[in-house]
């Protein structure tokens, strides 16, 4: 059993009208309740790892680890580098075995991020990796992600054809309403579920069948466990994320892959702080770190239930 790449599981979860779940991960409980929770639900998953991640843990420990959970659980995993912001850790990540990468050149002017994308396609096709880029960008914090509601833009469906032409780009990660982070909105949440249709169908006209479309900043901040937290001393007021069924009904219109962070730190967060006021006597890291391991696959495998629908996606 080996990694794989995300180009199967995309075409059946477009087929499938689900999406696969694209988890990031740090250490070794995120990964093991996630992977975890995917073979509980007989679910292909994708594990991925932002820049931030790979200073902290270092790409060959995360791949180890991953390479362990592929061989504990059977099921497809990718592993795939999330925001990647140039080609040079792009490189680094292939180089270490990722299967996936992104390069977010959303920052940059059209141009540019047309061009360093096909620059990054390049180096990673002829190693079989597949790429995944950004076009448009979302507002929030997360990681390296930084970019506030001034400068977040939503991505032009006509703009997007063009770029996946001239990239050559697997996979594109769209902004239509999502925000990375804990505070997603005010108010209601929304996503633009028209201009998503305009997506997919123009690039089903320019004759990319099925092209696979991505969602960040999908977390949907789960309110137990920002409760949780606030119940045991942290301070997480007006946290809101985005609701189940409009990923559920994202993933049915085109959306084969949505990123979910936050949820992840908000579960294991909960737990420890849960465990340390419950047991203030206790000092054995496997306590607090298995109770996290325990509840971030329970929150996991509510996502492939309710937001996801890839259960059984390995049939």
């Amino acid at each position: 059993m080996a990694l794989v790449t995300t180009k199967e599981m995309f075409e059946k979860a477009y087929a499938g009208h689900y999406a696969i779940g694209a988890f990031n991960i740090n250490n070794m409980e995120i990964i093991q309740g996630v992977v975890r929770a995917a073979k509980s639900q007989n679910s292909a998953v994708i594990l991925q790892v932002s820049k931030s991640a790979l200073e902290y843990a270092n790409p060959l420990y995360l791949k180890a680890m991953v390479d362990a959970a592929v061989a504990e659980t059977g099921i497809d995993i990718a592993l795939h580098l999330d925001h990647g912001p140039n080609l040079e850790t792009v490189k680094k990540c292939i180089d270490a075995g990722f299967t996936s990468v992104m390069f977010d050149g959303s920052h940059y002017d059209y141009e540019e991020n047309v061009a360093k994308t096909k620059e990054v396609v390049e180096y990673a096709h002829s190693r079989g990796v597949v790429v995944e880029a950004e076009l448009g960008q979302l507002a929030g914090v997360e990681d390296d992600v930084n970019v506030d509601a001034a400068n977040a833009t939503y991505t032009d469906p006509d703009q997007a054809v063009d770029f996946v032409k001239r990239t050559g780009v697997d996979s594109l990660a769209i902004a239509i309403g999502t925000s990375h982070g804990a505070y997603k909105f005010k108010g209601d949440a929304k996503i633009d579920f028209e201009r998503l249709e305009k997506i997919t169908a123009k690039l089903e006209e320019a004759g990319f069948h099925n092209y696979p479309l991505v969602l960040h900043g999908a977390s949907s901040v789960d309110q137990e466990s920002v409760e949780t937290c606030n119940k045991y001393g942290a301070k997480i007021n007006g946290a809101k994320g985005m609701p189940a069924e409009m990923l559920r009904e994202a993933a049915k219109m085109g959306i084969c892959k949505i990123n979910i962070d936050t949820d992840l730190r908000l579960a294991m967060t909960a737990a420890m702080r849960k465990s340390f006021a419950e047991k203030p006597e206790a000092f054995d890291p496997r306590g607090y770190c298995g109770a996290a391991r325990e509840y971030i696959q329970e929150i996991v495998t509510r996502k492939i239930e309710t937001a996801l629908g890839s259960k059984d996606s390995m049939k």
